[in-house]
């Protein structure tokens, strides 16, 4: 029989989920909070179920619901995606004793990947160079902490991850605000207040390696993802292979990543991350989950990340050997809903229309469909577009052509800044830094925001026009059925 897996997320990342079982015959079970009812993934799984609320807490957070939910279901494994739970142990650990597969690493591994400070410990004594930080600091222990380290410096959550709790500091003067905020954010994102201090390096490059692991101590290093074009530690665009990266570094980064996961005892798809400062890398943390960016490695190694960490879930050998050839180049840029023109502050709404690219080369991840809506509530990522060349330069012409095709009708979308991006000189030579996306808010143009949205009017429209909601779910459950197939208008 085929096994049936709880996707316990939503957005573009549950309906890439939908799509992987679908490829390996499994069935996917979806759940969606009551903003996302109308949510793509819902309309793809084989069957969806109703969580209690719209805020995380009550829905893609409540691990009591979710394990009800799969209990109900009668579900075999299930897949966290990224973010929510994905990287909590206590998590992992729930569904092992409801007898669940949970398709990433164990919960021993999450536990240790999460605290940043002690995997820091474990790498450094393995020999794998880290940048000088301390272990976690009261608020009396920075300063101290701070002055050894030396100006400028980070604040970072020590059991968080994704951009989150992270502060630079400048100054002794500004330590105590930055402590108190990183702090704060670091309690409400994860539950757990506790900081370090890392040194910060100003015009590094920020680059990541892709690992898979099996049960049987098998790792392979799927290369390397460039992913410098940043703003507030939160990712925009990223590539794969790193442009100007040399062959040794190359190899260094690759060597390091394989090694820190044998230390760990990694299973499943992860990722370590490094500052690449001139000839020097130093580690900076193990992502234990698929990152949004896997789709830029599985374009040039053409392996299935997801379909990888189903078959390592279900005690498989991993049939890839390293070295991993690499063919071309590609490029992704995040479409999220946030206003470039303002700060980057997330814009929420009702998504009118809409038009999303294709063509040679180009891959969409998306969760959009005309009449969903963005809500502070979650992440503000609505679509990936991933473009594929022979060449970074071919990559980079098909990537300007897809987003000068996206168009996104009712809320404010990172859009312009990659345009903006793609046709700036330093980007296209491939010479940028973690930097890169700062000069945006003196150069960035003022064009009219509405004006690729016209051309997509249209055809959105007329999309929505064709599609109607699922029925109404008796007891916040429903089976898609034939007869209701794709909910098209009879």
């Amino acid at each position: 029989m085929a096994w049936k897996v709880l996707i316990a997320n939503r957005g573009e990342i549950a309906v890439r989920i939908v799509r992987a079982c679908r490829d390996l015959g499994l069935r996917a079970v979806g759940v969606y909070s009551p903003i996302d009812r109308r949510g793509r993934h819902v309309l793809l799984a084989d069957e969806a179920y109703a969580l209690p609320g719209d805020a995380p807490a009550d829905s893609y957070l409540n691990m009591a619901a979710l394990l009800e939910i799969a209990r109900r279901a009668h579900v075999d494994a299930v897949h966290p995606g990224y973010g929510f739970l994905a990287e909590n142990p206590s998590f992992a650990a729930a569904c092992e004793h409801a007898r669940l597969t949970f398709v990433g690493p164990p919960p021993s591994v999450l536990a240790e990947c999460g605290d940043k400070v002690r995997t820091r410990e474990r790498l450094a004594a393995a020999g794998i160079p880290v940048l000088p930080g301390s272990g976690p600091v009261t608020d009396a222990d920075a300063r101290a902490a701070a002055e050894r380290i030396g100006f400028p410096l980070l604040i970072k959550a020590a059991g968080g991850g994704g951009g989150k709790g992270i502060h630079l500091v400048r100054s002794t003067q500004e330590l105590p605000s930055a402590l108190r905020l990183a702090r704060g954010e670091a309690r409400t994102a994860f539950g757990d207040d506790r900081v370090y201090v890392e040194r910060w390096l100003a015009g590094a490059r920020h680059i990541e390696v892709q690992v898979l692991a099996d049960t049987r101590g098998h790792v392979v290093a799927l290369g390397e993802r460039d992913c410098s074009v940043q703003r507030r530690h939160q990712k925009l665009i990223e590539e794969s292979p790193a442009p100007g990266l040399s062959s040794s570094m190359r190899q260094k980064l690759l060597q390091a990543a394989e090694h820190g996961a044998r230390v760990l005892g990694y299973v499943s798809a992860g990722t370590f991350e490094f500052l690449v400062d001139g000839d020097e890398c130093y580690f900076l943390e193990v992502n234990a989950r698929l990152q949004v960016e896997h789709p830029v490695t599985e374009l040039v190694t053409g392996v299935d990340l997801v379909g990888q960490q189903f078959r390592v879930a279900r005690g498989a050998e991993l049939e890839i050997a390293p070295p991993v050839p690499v063919y071309g180049h590609a490029i992704e840029c995040r479409i999220s809903a946030e206003d470039p023109h303002d700060g980057f502050l997330p814009s929420t709404g009702t998504v009118h229309a809409l038009a999303e690219p294709g063509g040679p080369g180009i891959r969409v991840d998306s969760a959009l469909a005309p009449g969903i809506e963005v809500t502070r509530h979650y992440d503000p990522l609505l679509a990936k577009v991933i473009a594929w060349g022979t060449t970074r330069a071919e990559a980079i012409a098909r990537m300007k052509r897809a987003i000068a095709e996206t168009a996104v009708g009712g809320v404010a979308t990172t859009v312009p800044f990659h345009l903006w991006a793609l046709d700036d000189a330093a980007f296209q030579s491939g010479a940028y830094d973690t930097q890169f996306a700062g000069r945006w808010e003196a150069r960035r143009p003022r064009g009219d925001p509405v004006r690729a949205v016209l051309a997509a009017t249209a055809f959105a429209h007329m999309e929505a026009g064709r599609m109607r909601l699922p029925p109404d779910r008796q007891n916040g459950r429903w089976q898609k059925t034939a007869r209701e197939e794709q909910f098209r208008e009879k």
